[in-house]
């Protein structure tokens, strides 16, 4: 089987239909491991249903399973030409593990505790708008707009522009930042590269974690749960939260009122109004 020229078409595929450079990256990897598999069939149209489905279901996690099966279908739909091919090989159930968002003290604590500026813009501007950590990486210095008081997030997931608000004091450590570090282009530059990577962003928030004492894993992503769970509780419309984290279904948004301990310790039960 010609696995490197199906992968190449396949990601010819995908970038004529406008997939963002990193979804082609996964699932191209994900077709490569499949094909590699199946080498000894010479063609993949000869790959029966029931083979794909082990395949698939191999993967650890629920997540993987999907993510391979996306890939998949997408690869025998613009590439085998074998639309039908997955048609009644459906996604699992989805697992319903809710992230607990950290407290306004810890993020608090944190700032706090960080000596570094870099890294402190870094938080701040996690907590404060919500972004995701490939987001920010990505964010240039004219992506920050101190007059209309907003940061433009292009070409986000699903290739979307949004804005999201830019807050005085994060713009005051900014404007700070900016003056110590001086960046060309993108905000937050690497060590030895022009590009800030996701794995630093973590470590940091890692360590910032340890030092403020802050029990349990701390990651940029918890701090975009912190961030919508926070404004829930503040009373914003869960419309406005999905527009700023640029979720395409309210679906995906409305997982916050689940998570809110804040929301769920003000509801009154039936007891209290009986006992009343």
């Amino acid at each position: 089987m010609k696995s490197t020229k199906y992968v190449e078409d396949y990601c010819r595929d995908l970038k004529f239909k406008n997939y963002c450079d990193r979804t082609i990256q996964n699932y191209a990897c994900q077709v490569s491991l499949f094909l590699n598999k199946f080498s000894h069939l010479n063609d993949p149209k000869r790959v029966t249903e029931s083979q794909i489905k082990n395949w698939v279901s191999d993967a650890k996690t629920v997540n993987s399973i999907k993510h391979r099966l996306s890939a998949l279908k997408l690869f025998y739909k613009y590439t085998v030409k074998q639309p039908m091919k997955l048609r009644w090989v459906e996604y699992p159930r989805a697992e319903r593990k809710l992230p607990i968002p950290l407290e306004v003290s810890d993020i608090q604590k944190m700032i706090a505790v960080c000596q570094n500026l870099k890294h402190k813009a870094i938080i701040c501007l996690l907590y404060s708008t919500g972004i995701r950590v490939s987001e920010l990486i990505n964010l240039k210095i004219s992506d920050i707009d101190s007059k209309k008081n907003v940061i433009y997030i292009r070409q986000a997931k699903g290739k979307k522009d949004r804005q999201v608000p830019l807050d005085p004091y994060l713009l005051e450590v900014l404007r700070k930042y900016y003056v110590k570090y001086n960046p060309k282009e993108f905000l937050f530059n690497g060590q030895f590269s022009q590009v800030y990577s996701q794995k630093s962003v973590n470590e940091v928030l890692k360590q910032l974690a340890h030092k403020a004492k802050i029990g349990g894993r701390v990651y940029a992503h918890l701090l975009r749960h912190s961030n919508a769970t926070h404004l829930l509780e503040s009373g914003t419309d869960i419309s406005v939260i999905q527009r700023l984290l640029g979720h395409n279904s309210p679906k995906t948004t409305q997982i916050y009122t689940h998570i809110s301990s804040a929301m769920v310790s003000k509801v009154k039960t039936p007891l209290s109004r009986a006992m009343c």
